[in-house]
């Protein structure tokens, strides 16, 4: 097939897609449309086709090209549009007068960690032109990045941290609310940290040092502030820094405080609850029947009202020191909640 001009005296040239064919040993030609009627620029694009993708110099069209690399982006867009729908950018920017630059950069890593978790230089690659695995470089305006501003982003983003979970406790806090507090650890492999110390690995890993850290939550499970420790510090340890931090820093004068019931089985973590202001509520960290009963008790101190479900091996216990005698008589095999064997023992 090809495309045939036919002058037509002081009209308009008349443009016809056509075939050839042989008939009796004679070559003919016949006519399959007529595209007089469509615009030259389609006209030259079918006529492109025709000669295999790519344009004869007779012809105006575009020349042809080639796709030879294709980045990602979609992902990237929309992590990139939760952020600025939760206003973060204006959050790391702040009053702190920081380059748009460090800005971008921070933004960038926040993103990579949730498309591409990764290590800091790979996530300096994945800026490179030449090793680009997204779009990331060219969403957030970043050309020709070295690796020591990576690293000098993060210094900054470190002196900033105070301001930015005030910000973010001043949005996601409120006096009376419910924290939300949890404490894990990961091992290291490197030798330089001054953090890392051996103590209790939660990844099973005994042979190597860890960091422990504990995140505070807002009752959505919004991410509010971060604290690292050293490898070797227990969970009740970290709690009075928490209670310091919402008193002083967040300016909260109630709060009420949901954890683990790891913390109120051990001697020492009912002085660290009965802070002024706070009210202590341990969960028993194993799950509960959505049958089980929620009954209202009538005991003095701040106990969870959560009833324990049959294949729960422990209790809810107060937040007081009552339960150090009281659970040494609980009955593990038992049934019913540690809240109502604590009442008939006269605890609390």
């Amino acid at each position: 097939m090809f495309i045939d001009t036919i002058p037509n005296r002081k009209s308009p040239p008349a443009v016809l897609l056509r075939e050839s064919y042989r008939e009796g040993g004679r070559v003919k030609k016949r006519t399959l449309a007529n595209l007089s009627k469509l615009p030259r620029a389609l006209i030259d694009g079918i006529a492109a086709l025709l000669d295999g993708g790519k344009v004869s110099g007779k012809r105006a069209a575009e020349p042809g090209f080639e796709i030879v690399r294709s980045l990602p982006h979609g992902h990237v867009a929309a992590v990139k549009a939760v952020i600025g729908k939760l206003g973060l950018e204006r959050t790391l920017q702040g009053r702190s007068g920081v380059d748009k630059r460090v800005r971008n950069l921070i933004e960038a890593m926040i993103i990579q960690r949730i498309v591409a978790p990764g290590s800091k230089l790979a996530f300096h690659r994945a800026l490179a032109p030449m090793t680009a695995t997204s779009s990331l470089a060219l969403s957030v305006g970043l050309i020709e990045v070295a690796e020591r501003e990576v690293y000098a982003a993060l210094d900054w983003l470190i002196e900033q941290q105070t301001r930015i979970e005030a910000a973010l406790a001043q949005r996601h806090l409120a006096d009376g609310t419910l924290v939300l507090y949890d404490v894990s650890s990961s091992y290291m492999e490197g030798r330089c940290c001054a953090l890392a110390k051996p103590g209790y690995s939660r990844d099973h890993r005994p042979d190597r040092p860890q960091i422990v850290y504990g995140l505070m939550c807002a009752p959505d499970g919004t991410p509010v502030a971060v604290e690292v420790f050293e490898g070797n510090t227990s969970d009740p340890q970290t709690i009075r820094e928490q209670i310091d931090k919402i008193k002083r820093r967040f300016n909260c004068r109630t709060w009420r405080w949901s954890a683990t019931a790891v913390w109120s089985r051990r001697r020492g973590s009912a002085r660290n609850w009965r802070q002024p202001g706070s009210t202590g509520s341990a969960a028993s960290g194993h799950r509960r029947s959505p049958h089980s009963p929620v009954t209202p008790g009538h005991c003095s101190s701040p106990c969870s009202t959560s009833a324990i479900w049959q294949r729960s091996p422990r209790p809810t216990f107060p937040a007081n020191g009552s339960w150090l005698a009281a659970i040494r008589r609980w009955p593990r095999s038992g049934q019913g909640s540690a809240r109502s064997f604590c009442r008939q023992r006269n605890v609390g």
